[in-house]
């Protein structure tokens, strides 16, 4: 099962991660492009979404130096797009997957494709491990705790759902029920020719 590959590379992404817990620490892919082309991607997707997480957690610090959370402001954007850009490509990798399939003539389409719901996935296991972290918080209050093991029940309840929906649609799309259509996210804010402030920037 894709999702069962997913789940597993995401947790082992975000243990890597924590590892060292450094928004500046050296990436490294555990699998090679060119064997594990699939686990290659999800593992650098997941990657993204774990530095960007803490990305957001440092940017909300009320003390910020305002010219560090400008700087940072600016490698969010960047990883927003490169977050983008790894979805595209992990659909590419479906769509070559599954270009010889005979779709029924009752086919239809989905509302998102496999990899903007495996990308949900992913943030999903950021939120169950640093959910897990605050209800096992030895310095937290017990109502904290409980209230923190509660959300971490409901975040595991909606990842064993969202699992099951991935695995279904992937099945349908296997057997024809289901078939892939790709749009390009096309972002604008960060093309200097759709983005009217850097178009009028580079103008001068």
């Amino acid at each position: 099962m894709i999702t069962h590959t997913a789940n597993r590379i995401f947790q082992k992404v975000i243990e890597v991660y924590h590892d060292k817990n450094d928004v500046d620490q050296p990436f490294k892919n555990l699998y090679d492009k060119e064997i594990d082309q699939l686990e290659h991607l999800l593992y650098k997707k997941c990657w993204i979404d774990t530095v960007q997480w803490h990305y957001e957690d440092i940017i909300r610090d009320p003390n910020i130096n305002p010219e560090e959370a400008l700087k940072l402001k600016r490698k969010i954007d960047a990883s927003n797009q490169e977050r983008t850009d790894m979805v595209e490509y992990i659909d590419s990798y479906f769509l070559e997957q599954y270009r010889g399939i005979d779709i029924k003539q009752d086919a239809t389409i989905n509302t998102e494709s496999p990899a903007w719901a495996l990308d949900r996935l992913s943030i999903l296991a950021l939120k169950i491990y640093h959910m897990r972290e605050e209800a096992d918080r030895e310095d937290a209050s017990n109502s904290h705790r409980t209230e923190c093991q509660n959300k971490l029940d409901i975040l595991l309840e909606q990842r064993a759902d969202l699992t099951a929906a991935i695995d279904r649609l992937i099945r349908d799309i296997e057997e024809g029920h289901k078939y892939m259509k790709v749009y390009k996210q096309m972002k604008m804010y960060n093309d200097d020719e759709l983005n009217p402030v850097l178009r009028g920037r580079k103008a001068k």
